[in-house]
């Protein structure tokens, strides 16, 4: 496999590739909260919370991976450590979000063919599936707070 290029027009990979990321798992956190609340949003709308949230789950590592280059090349300290540290965590919340919209997304299109399933799957998933976006959102907001906090103290 090539090695991932460290810069892209002398800007380091990583500040490019996170924003992707810091921008995308908190909107399709935000899909998936609004599919969870509005039942009948599920089969139209769930294929585009869908597609963000697997985007996003594919950018997570490739962001991981750039900032551990960015992090050997110019060094850590303990602001950029607690980031890495942070920011290998996000695909335990990428992952459940992507598998919440397809769950939500095909409960719509149960929904839409007359099959709908039991009620508490009904209730429960909306419920989980807010649960794991609320983290989601945090998780990047932490994420993003600690990465801009090493930056901008000049570590």
């Amino acid at each position: 496999m090539a090695a991932m290029p460290e810069t892209i027009g002398g800007i380091p990979l990583h500040p490019l590739v996170v924003h992707a990321v810091v921008v995308l798992i908190p909107l399709a956190a935000l899909g998936v909260i609004t599919i969870a609340l509005v039942p009948k949003w599920r089969s139209r709308f769930g294929i585009l919370v869908v597609g963000v949230a697997a985007f996003a789950a594919v950018m997570v590592p490739i962001a991981t991976s750039s900032g551990e280059q960015l992090q050997e090349s110019k060094g850590g300290g303990d602001l950029i450590d607690e980031h890495a540290e942070l920011g290998g965590a996000a695909l335990y919340s990428a992952i459940p979000l992507l598998i919440f919209a397809v769950v939500l997304w095909w409960l719509g299109l149960r929904a839409g063919r007359d099959a709908p399933v039991s009620r508490w799957l009904n209730w429960l998933v909306p419920a989980l599936a807010i649960g794991v976006a609320v983290v989601a959102i945090v998780q990047m907001v932490l994420i993003g707070h600690s990465g801009a906090k090493a930056v901008w103290s000049g570590a």
